[in-house]
């Protein structure tokens, strides 16, 4: 599998043609995320870009404009379209440096996706961590629905996820169904175990859910941090572009190794956008979009 190795400073992140999915991230030799191995095959979609949708799509259909549409089932257990098209695709070099490397793909048409994007994905390391992007532009004829997401499991530090401390700035919560994860109601955090506002030990939390009502503050940019006892951490950032974050706990069944990192995905709207309209974006016969995010050390 070609992949591209970058370096600034003490951060180091290989970044793979696959999927244009962040394989390894380091600071200082350690690990900011969950790394996979070299030439193998991409374990729980760690690193991906989830376009052009993140998250499911219930039964894969949806409608659109008025068009209903069928999408392959890849979700098999929760019979949804998940992550999107891109994830499978071998991303194309357009630019690279010591530092940077830039990649881009085709979208569509495909079976329940009539519809053709080019994407851009940039990744850059420098003084303030890893800078990530993703550019959708419209080349087709007609309006296509899209959304985006990345899809690190970050990592705070060598003690069990359980011993972190998580803080996120988010105000609701997407309830969803305990069986396939589809979306129910946004409830407020307070008083609930997912009030993560202020940073707290995730302890035996399960986590798979959408947060919004997310807190931007005056630089326009929201920031999750999760820090390790020990005292390292890692920290994540993205723009109003994501309304929406998506926490994973990583929780597996045994003998699968269970809570090794926690994904974070800031999605720039929720599970099910393609049926609820959602903060869903519709690009225009050649319109963009761009969606950006940080991961840096702590």
């Amino acid at each position: 599998m070609t992949e591209y190795r970058i370096r600034w400073g003490e951060y180091t992140a290989v970044i793979t043609a696959r999927a244009a999915a962040l394989r390894m991230l380091q600071f200082g030799g350690r690990d900011l995320v969950v790394p996979f191995p070299e030439g193998g095959p991409i374990p729980d979609y760690r690193g991906i870009i989830a376009a052009p949708w993140p998250n499911r799509i219930a039964d894969g259909k949806y409608a659109f404009e008025g068009i209903d549409h069928v999408l392959s089932i890849n979700e098999v257990e929760r019979d949804c379209a998940l992550h999107g098209l891109a994830f499978p695709l071998d991303w194309s070099l357009e630019e690279s440096t010591p530092a940077s490397v830039t990649m881009a793909c085709t979208v569509g048409p495909a079976p329940g996706y009539p519809f053709v994007l080019r994407l851009v994905a940039s990744y850059r390391v420098d003084g303030d961590g890893l800078q990530s992007a993703v550019t959708a532009t419209n080349i087709g004829g007609s309006t296509a629905p899209y959304g985006v997401c990345p899809h690190p499991y970050l990592v705070a530090g060598p003690a069990p996820l359980n011993e972190w401390t998580l803080e996120v700035p988010a105000d609701e919560f997407l309830e969803v169904t305990p069986d396939r994860l589809l979306p129910v109601s946004v409830r407020t955090v307070t008083g609930h175990a997912f009030d993560f506002r202020t940073a707290k030990v995730i302890g035996a939390t399960e986590i798979d859910h959408a947060f919004t009502g997310l807190n931007f503050g005056d630089s326009g940019r929201a920031r999750l941090l999760v820090r390790d006892p020990g005292g390292t951490g890692v920290g994540m950032e993205w723009d109003t572009a994501c309304e929406w974050l998506q926490i994973h706990t990583a929780d597996k069944q045994p003998p699968a190794p269970s809570r090794l990192g926690l994904a974070v995905e800031p999605m720039t709207c929720p599970p099910d956008a393609f049926n609820s309209g959602q903060s869903l974006v519709s690009l225009e016969p050649g319109g963009s979009h761009l969606a950006a995010w940080t991961i840096f050390a702590l």
